[in-house]
């Protein structure tokens, strides 16, 4: 997967997930890592980016519908994922969705 996710022409939807980590890995690696894998196989994902710092994390998922979204939101094994982020894997999140109407790529 490219590290700078290529999108279609907009509209499309944002998912921005904003996160402070909390100590310890706990197997949130292993499980992030198959998130993406599964996600990236969910009708209508479109890509994904994603930073971490030693402080802050951000992950941006794209999707071609709210639908698409709300399908994501409640895949049974996203729900898990989703559980032991809340009670395990950070101190505090945000999660914001987006309609993206206008970008721009240079050397893609």
């Amino acid at each position: 997967m490219s590290i700078i996710a290529k999108t279609p022409q907009p509209p499309y939807y944002a998912v921005i997930f904003v996160s402070q980590r909390a100590e310890g890995d706990n197997g949130y690696t292993k499980m992030a890592e198959e998130m993406i894998e599964l996600a990236s196989k969910q009708e209508g994902f479109l890509g994904i980016e994603s930073a971490r710092g030693s402080e802050l994390g951000i992950t941006v998922s794209y999707w071609d519908s709210l639908h698409a979204i709300q399908q994501w939101k409640e895949h049974s094994a996203h729900q898990v994922a989703q559980n032991r982020g809340k009670e395990e894997w950070y101190k505090t999140f945000v999660l914001r969705v987006c309609k993206v109407e206008r970008d721009s790529f240079s050397g893609l």
